[in-house]
């Protein structure tokens, strides 16, 4: 069950890689979230259905990061818990696209 405070985020294939994009929606304000991101609780929902709790860090000394949660895809491959750098955010109408950038080693 997500954090009841969590943006959903939808995601486009089943898992993250570098180039991975994921629309976060129902923020409030999204241009300005866009233009300078704020660290959030994410609920991602990726392409199969399947979804995970993550929490968006921009205080990071290499820039934004994205902490995901394990998972199982609905294929039943286990994906261990990660941290993802964010490349970038960019508005698209009322959401905001994150672009997924390195796995950092924890």
């Amino acid at each position: 069950m997500p954090h009841p405070k969590a943006y959903l985020a939808l995601c486009t294939h089943t898992h993250l890689f570098p180039g991975a994009r994921c629309r976060l929606q129902g923020l409030p304000h999204p241009a300005a979230f866009a233009a300078a991101p704020e660290p959030i609780d994410v609920y991602l929902r990726f392409s199969d259905g399947t979804a995970t709790a993550a929490e968006l860090h921009t205080d990071a000394p290499t820039g934004p990061t994205l902490k995901v949660a394990a998972y199982t895809t609905a294929a039943g491959t286990p994906v261990d818990d990660s941290t993802w750098t964010v490349k970038g955010f960019t508005r698209k109408e009322t959401e905001v696209e994150l672009t997924i950038d390195t796995r950092t080693r924890t």
